[in-house]
């Protein structure tokens, strides 16, 4: 499993070290970065494998497999 990096530190699959611990990772483009997908995907995501789209930089795709961290209630 490649080892991918993350700075988003209030993501339930943040790990120490800034890397992602995730079963699985969503990269979609920014096109649809408001697309109603559930966001707990992470190892169960069931998206078309089927659907591609192009980008030709890093900074036109975002991560959808982020999910936020439960807080613990006091």
């Amino acid at each position: 499993m490649p080892v991918v990096k993350c700075s988003v530190a209030n993501c339930e699959y943040w790990s120490e070290g800034n890397n992602c611990n995730a079963d699985m990772i969503m990269v979609e483009i920014d096109a649809h970065a408001n697309a109603d997908f559930k966001e707990e995907f992470a190892g169960e995501y069931g998206h078309d494998s089927e659907h591609k789209d192009k980008a030709d930089t890093s900074s036109q795709t975002c991560c959808h497999t982020f999910k936020p961290k439960k807080t613990e209630k006091k």
